[in-house]
C-alpha cells in the first residue's frame, strides 16, 4: 500500500513539472525606452523599430523631413509564433480614424491584417512579421503633418502605435 501510494504521487509530481516554456526576454531599459528624441533640427533618413512579445514597439515617436526618402525596418524581436503574436507597422494617413481602421483589420486575417477596404487610409505597410524577421518600407512623405503608426494584428495597436513628424 505504501509503494502503491509512493508511485502515485510520484506520477502527479512528475506529470505536474512537465511541459515545457519558452522564456521572454524583456528588452533591456535602454531598448524599451518610448521614444526618441523627435529633434526636427535632426530628422532621421534610416530608423529600425523593434517591436516584441510585450506588444511593445521600443520607438514611438520619430521625425523626418517632408521630400526626403526615409527607410523605416521593423524588426519582430519577440519568440511566440506569428501566428499568436505576429507584428507589422502600418502608417496611416493624418485624417485616419485608427479605431475604426484596427476593428476593420482585425476581420482580415487572410490579407495579414491590412483591410483592403481601407487601403486609401494607407501610406505604406510592412508584411506581417514572425519571430526573428525584418521587414523594411522606403518612402517619401510629400506631405508635412504627424502620421500614426500601428501593428494592425488584433488588438496590438492599443498599445503598438507611434507617431512620424513630417516637417518641412
Amino acid at each position: 500500500m505504501k509503494k502503491l501510494f509512493l508511485l502515485s504521487g510520484l506520477s502527479i509530481l512528475l506529470a505536474s513539472c512537465g511541459g515545457s516554456r519558452k522564456e521572454v526576454t524583456p528588452l533591456s531599459s535602454e531598448e524599451t525606452s518610448a521614444s526618441i528624441e523627435a529633434d526636427v533640427n535632426n530628422p532621421v533618413t534610416a530608423i529600425t523599430i523593434k517591436g516584441n512579445d510585450n506588444m511593445k514597439y521600443d520607438i514611438t515617436e520619430f521625425t523626418v523631413k517632408k521630400g526626403q526618402e526615409v527607410t523605416i525596418t521593423l524588426d519582430n524581436v519577440g519568440q511566440l509564433p506569428k501566428e499568436a503574436m505576429g507584428h507589422n507597422l502600418i502608417i496611416l494617413k493624418p485624417e485616419t480614424d485608427v479605431d475604426a481602421f484596427a476593428k476593420a483589420a482585425e476581420a482580415e486575417v487572410k490579407n495579414d491584417y491590412i483591410p483592403n477596404a481601407l487601403s486609401t487610409d494607407i501610406v505604406a505597410h510592412t508584411k506581417l512579421l514572425g519571430p526573428g524577421e525584418q521587414d523594411s518600407i522606403t518612402l517619401t512623405f510629400t506631405d508635412a503633418g504627424d502620421y500614426t503608426y500601428i501593428c494592425s494584428f488584433p488588438n496590438h495597436y492599443i498599445f503598438m502605435r507611434g507617431v512620424i513628424h513630417v516637417v518641412e
